[in-house]
């Protein structure tokens, strides 16, 4: 996919036109950003024959190393970061690489994952981005508004996120049903707690990667003198992002803080529990005392000679061993 300048009939604005181009035809000239999407090897090759760049390989999105990262090669400068991806109840969250190209006042993007942050921008991407004639599409503007794209994602995520654990909080310490069904209510909280911390440790890994990104920009954009609305472009979407890590910082204390709340509740009631076995053992240890002491040693005791004394006392053990079994078993303390 493509976009290519379209100024705007009578207006001093450009809008970018959006169009998907096949492996059989030309590049245009006026092309600002490509975007490929599960490139193909082929594609890969139509790409860098015609900007004289390296496209890097899935695997080599993955590298953790921040010199793999970000760098410049050949006159393109190489950004690759964190996006979330699949954010739904129904699919397992994830963290997408994506590698930003700039060579020649265009943008590359390579990626292999459709996160929200990018439909969101290419949904908009034909609209006037230009704010007057001081402004022209380029390929570093794009790449300020992906980026801003995907701090709003981000910031999105982390107010849902907020809100349903502002709701498990008051399920947590509001709720006083029925200790069978807390006991699995709580356990189902546990889970959700789980999901939500890791939701939003990928959210700050995430920004964390594109924070990297920023100030790998703003010192380029400082030493290059780039424009000053691009610089303070730059500088702007650092500050949201910083506030939002500090953001996500709060709500993964707060999830660990109800994380150890849960834990101190279950084990409340794994007390209580515990607490009615001792009772139980402590009324019933008396009378096995003196069963046992005195029990065995009385002279005359007439199920010695009965005829099914043997059976009546194995079968009396079997039903007290399995009466207790299914009572805890009821109570669903097993």
């Amino acid at each position: 996919m493509i976009f290519t300048h379209k100024p705007v009939a009578g207006d001093t604005q450009t809008v970018l036109e959006r169009r998907y181009l096949e492996l059989q035809e030309p590049i245009p000239e006026d092309t600002v950003w490509l975007d490929l999407v599960r490139p193909t090897r082929e594609e890969e090759v139509k790409v860098e024959s015609f900007l004289g760049i390296t496209v890097p390989t899935r695997e080599e999105m993955k590298d953790i190393e921040p010199s793999e990262l970000l760098y410049v090669e050949a006159g393109a400068r190489y950004m690759t970061g964190r996006v979330l991806s699949r954010v739904s109840d129904s699919e397992e969250p994830g963290l997408a690489g994506i590698t930003f190209i700039l060579r020649d006042n265009r943008l590359i993007t390579v990626r292999y994952e459709e996160p929200q942050a990018f439909r969101m921008y290419t949904q908009r991407a034909g609209r006037a981005t230009g704010n007057g004639p001081s402004r022209s599409v380029s390929g570093e503007s794009i790449l300020a508004g992906l980026i801003e794209a995907v701090i709003d994602r981000a910031a999105d995520v982390l107010q849902l996120q907020g809100e349903r654990i502002d709701r498990l909080s008051r399920k947590i310490f509001e709720d006083k049903g029925d200790p069978s069904s807390r006991n699995n209510a709580l356990q189902d909280t546990l889970r959700s707690l789980g999901r939500h911390g890791d939701l939003i440790s990928k959210q700050r890994e995430s920004l964390v990667s594109m924070e990297r990104i920023l100030l790998s920009l703003s010192a380029t954009y400082r030493t290059a003198k780039a424009p000053r609305e691009l610089r303070e472009d730059v500088r702007s979407t650092l500050r949201d992002l910083q506030s939002l890590e500090e953001h996500a910082t709060f709500i993964s204390a707060k999830i660990q803080f109800l994380l150890d709340a849960t834990l101190g509740l279950v084990n409340l009631e794994q007390n209580n529990i515990i607490k009615l076995f001792s009772v139980m053992a402590v009324v019933f240890m008396p009378p096995t005392l003196i069963a046992s002491i005195y029990g065995m040693n009385f002279k005359t005791m007439p199920e010695l000679d009965w005829h099914f004394g043997y059976p009546a006392a194995v079968g009396m053990m079997v039903v007290a061993a399995v009466l207790p079994y299914v009572f805890f078993r009821w109570k669903k303390w097993l």
